[in-house]
Parts: structure tokens; sequence; C-alpha cells
């Protein structure tokens, strides 16, 4: 399954991201943020999905679903949105559902990464 995490505002919520990353098996991994979250890093191997965060939502949706489309091979996702705004929530899960793709909430817990 194909991780995607949205890496945004928040304190402590790219640790968050980074240990989604470093315990799950994942088949490939997106990450999604602003000029910012660029400088996030992480061993394993991903794609980056830059963003204009300070857009209109309905822009931020059409620009993640253009820049997705082809990208993701399976029926359903693990998604992250432990990091980041309502608005980029919403145009995140958005997108996704209109690629169509389902999504599966990813959290790391103490006992490991469960699904919502």
């Amino acid at each position: 399954m194909e991780l995607v995490a949205l890496l945004s505002s928040g304190k402590g919520t790219w640790a968050h991201v980074s240990g989604l990353i470093k315990n799950g098996d994942w088949d490939s991994i997106i990450l999604i943020g602003d000029a910012f979250a660029e400088k996030f890093s992480t061993d394993k191997k991903h794609e980056f999905v830059k963003i204009d965060s300070g857009r209109k939502l309905l822009e931020i949706k059409e620009d993640i679903m253009k820049k997705l489309k082809g990208k993701i091979s399976g029926t359903e996702v693990a998604l992250s949105i432990a990091s980041g705004s309502g608005k980029e929530h919403m145009a995140l899960i958005s997108a996704l559902l209109s690629l169509p793709v389902g999504v599966r909430f990813a959290v790391l817990t103490q006992e490991g990464i469960i699904y919502l």
C-alpha cells in the first residue's frame, strides 16, 4: 500500500510522519507539502509533491489531483493528516477521492501502525 502524508504545520507532526515512514512497509511514499516542507528528510525513497497552501482550497485540490494522477497504483492509500490545517486536509482528501482512490487513515501508536 502507498503512504500519502501531508507535511505542514503543527508541533511534532513531522516526527509522526517520520515514524510512519520508518515503521511501515510501504510500496511507495508520497509526501505533500509547501516549500518549507521540502526540508523534511528521510532515508526511504519517496516522492515530494509541492503545493502552495496559501491558495484557495479548490485550487489546492486541483493542483494535488494533477500532480498525483498516475502516481498511485492501488485502489486505496494509507493517509496521514496528522500535520496540516483543515483546508489542506479537505483539499487532499477531496483530491484523493476524486482520482478516485480510497483512503485508510494511518496512525502510529505504541502498538505500531493502525488504520482507522
